[in-house]
């Protein structure tokens, strides 16, 4: 019985310090900035711009989306989406990062598994992330990756700030 109740004790130890990990994300950040480096070079650059915007949402429910869209981001010519031009529309994709699914956190490295994106090429993928706080600001670093924008096998590092 004490072997059993011992257990029971554990297991809701371990699910509360999850649950208060996983309290750290929960709601809206608003971008700060986003730096990707080069992994051969340490080259920096900054595939949507020194100043991208965007949001990212954590729930309680382990749903998370995010988009971030380039400083650069131009305004098409036309009014009407079937209007554009093919350099628009194309235009419009390079520029934005968007996609929304579910979230494993374990207070060091959060993983979005991606049921949809922007980048069909996403979908159904996994995006590990890891994770520092600072007050009030959240601070991303992906593993290794070729960059969605130009390919290049580059880090990004990621800041948000708290929204609410």
């Amino acid at each position: 019985m004490k072997k059993i109740l011992f257990i029971g004790v554990c297991a809701l130890f371990l699910s509360l310090a999850g649950f208060a990990q996983n309290q750290r994300l929960y709601g809206t950040w608003r971008l700060v900035s986003s730096v990707s480096t080069v992994v051969s070079t340490g080259e920096k650059y900054y595939p949507l711009g020194k100043a991208p915007a965007g949001y990212i949402t954590y729930g309680p429910g382990g749903r998370m989306q995010v988009i971030i869209v380039s400083d650069q981001r131009a305004s098409p010519s036309h009014a009407a989406i079937a209007d554009m031009t093919d350099q628009e529309r194309k235009d419009l994709l390079m520029s934005l990062t968007a996609y929304a699914g579910t979230y494993d956190f374990d207070g060091k490295t959060v993983t979005h598994h991606i049921e949809l994106s922007w980048n069909q090429l996403w979908s159904g993928t996994d995006q590990s992330r890891d994770v520092h706080f600072d007050g009030n600001v959240l601070i991303f670093t992906s593993k290794p990756a070729p960059s969605p924008k130009d390919g290049r096998m580059s880090t990004v590092t990621v800041v948000w700030e708290k929204v609410n």
